[in-house]
């Protein structure tokens, strides 16, 4: 046990939760939120509530094979809508966004992505519509 006032390895601590993120600041990170959307920027600061604030972050935005960078600046985002935090691995980076997918513009890819949810919704709907049972069905 160190003494008291000594410097303290955050990575000898082998911290869990929370406290793990100390681990993680001023690297780049992906985050994942609940939404499905996927959040790319530098950790900065975090909280005891995992509030995490990303400095130069963007929005990665994928359709199919394609993709965009929506850039965001300064984003804060909530602990509780936080499902996957990763530190991001820049040749594996690059080797899927040269190599597996197609770059394109920003405008291009929202237009894509709202073409996309309408679909889905669409195919839900007429989904639901199928599965509603009918007044011959008795």
């Amino acid at each position: 046990m160190p003494s008291s006032g000594a410097n303290v390895d955050v990575m000898a601590l082998n911290l869990t939760g929370t406290a793990s993120l100390a681990e993680e600041l001023d690297k780049k990170l992906m985050v994942v939120l609940r939404d499905g959307r996927k959040i790319i920027g530098t950790l900065r600061t975090f909280d005891q509530f995992s509030n995490v604030v990303l400095e130069h972050a963007l929005e990665r935005v994928i359709v199919g094979k394609r993709f965009a960078d929506v850039p965001l600046g300064l984003y804060v985002i909530r602990g509780e809508n936080v499902v996957l935090l990763g530190q991001i691995d820049d040749d594996k980076e690059r080797e899927t966004t040269e190599g597996l997918l197609e770059r394109v513009g920003v405008d291009e890819i929202l237009e894509l992505k709202q073409e996309r949810e309408e679909d889905d919704r669409l195919r839900a709907g007429v989904s639901r519509a199928l599965r509603k049972p009918t007044e011959w069905d008795d």
